[in-house]
This record gives C-alpha cells, structure tokens and sequence, in this order.
C-alpha cells in the first residue's frame, strides 16, 4: 500500500504525540519519586529545611540536632500530617492554650499541653518511639533536652507496644530549648526530654505526636 502525503504526515503527528506523552509520563513519575522515595541527601535537605516551604507561615527555626533527612523524607511521605501539626502550632494560640491533649488528625497526629515543674536531671530518661515521631516546642521558659542515636544506645526497659516507649542509657549531646526553635526526635533517636534549666522551674510546652511513615 502507498501512503499519501497527508496520510504519512498524519501518522508522524500521531507517533511524535505517542513520544510526547510517554516522555512526559516518565518526568512526572521521576518528580514523584524525588518528592516520595529515598533520594534526599544532607545537601538537599537542608537546602529544603532552609527553604522554609514546609513551614505553612510558621516563623520558628528547626533545632540544629534534628535528622534534616529524616524530616524530609518523613514530610513529604505524610505531607498532610505535618502540614496540619504546623498549622496547629501557627494559629493555635499557644501563649492562651489550657494545657490538656488536642486531636489534631485523629490519632495520626495530636498534641499535649503541659505547663508544669521540670525535673532534675536523675529524674530524667531516656526514651525513644517507634509509632509516633515527637515534635517538642517550648511555649514558655526553658528546658534542657538530650538526644543521641538508637543505634550507640543502650536499652534499659524493652519497648512497650502500649506505651510507644522504651528506656535506655547513652551518652547523649544536650540542647536548650527556648521559645524560638522547635525539636524532632524520629525513631532512630533517643531523647531525654523536661530537664530543668537554672531560672525555670516551671516552663509551658508542647508535644505533637505525629505518625510515622513507614
């Protein structure tokens, strides 16, 4: 069969078009994967906490010790839980906020109002989380925490399913929290929350429990 001119033409419109989609199919596919899969870098996520673009309007800075990493990966794989937790600590009126537990998204993400004595350091301990990731914001004083990896940590009370918790001993590197910046403590942490710091015996805080992603 001889083709004519239009018919060729026609059929050469119709294969680029083919091309086209199938290109196109395969950039979006290639842009989900960068935003859901495991391609963050120490580089990149930086660059993206600095950025800001998770924040929703939130003016708080982002401790130096959390995992840059594990907060992107773990944002973009529950983008709405975060976005939710965020907003939470935006428009929540923390200053006013009657201490007690709020649910936010469920049992996805809720947070945990506390305005109470801090403790001595031998009253403190380590813990860590498997089923929740904890976001730790000082609303008034301050409050020493500890942090260090699971991984070169110690268990001391095995993990409690009821509970999320389990206990260790580590070495630990500590941080002041204040009312400029917030904490994240993921799985792969220990953390040793509610130490008091010289001044404030009595600090008001906030914990948001957020799902991880697994």
């Amino acid at each position: 069969m001889i083709l004519k001119p239009d018919h060729m033409m026609n059929r050469y419109l119709q294969g680029n078009v083919i091309v086209a989609i199938f290109l196109l199919l395969i950039n979006s596919s290639v842009a989900r994967s960068q935003n859901h899969s495991e391609q963050w870098t120490p580089k990149t996520a930086k660059k993206w906490v600095k950025s800001k673009e998770w924040s929703n309007g939130l003016n708080l800075k982002v401790n130096s010790s959390v995992d840059e990493v594990e907060f992107a990966k773990q944002y973009h794989a529950n983008k709405a839980y975060w976005d939710k937790a965020f907003i939470f600590m935006r428009d929540g009126k923390l200053d006013s906020i009657a201490p007690g537990k709020y649910a936010i998204d469920g049992d996805n993400v809720y947070a945990i109002i506390t305005n109470g004595p801090e403790k001595d350091f031998d009253k403190s301990a380590w813990e860590s989380h498997r089923r929740y990731i904890d976001l730790h914001y000082v609303i008034k004083g301050k409050e020493k925490m500890g942090v260090w990896p699971i991984a070169e940590s110690t268990v001391t009370n095995p993990y409690d399913e009821t509970k999320d918790a389990a206990n260790y001993t580590a070495k630990g590197k500590f941080y002041v929290g204040t009312p400029s910046e917030f904490f994240l403590f993921f799985p792969s942490d220990v953390h040793r929350p509610n130490i008091k710091v010289p001044g404030y015996d009595t600090v008001k805080k906030l914990v948001i429990k957020i799902r991880v992603a697994n």
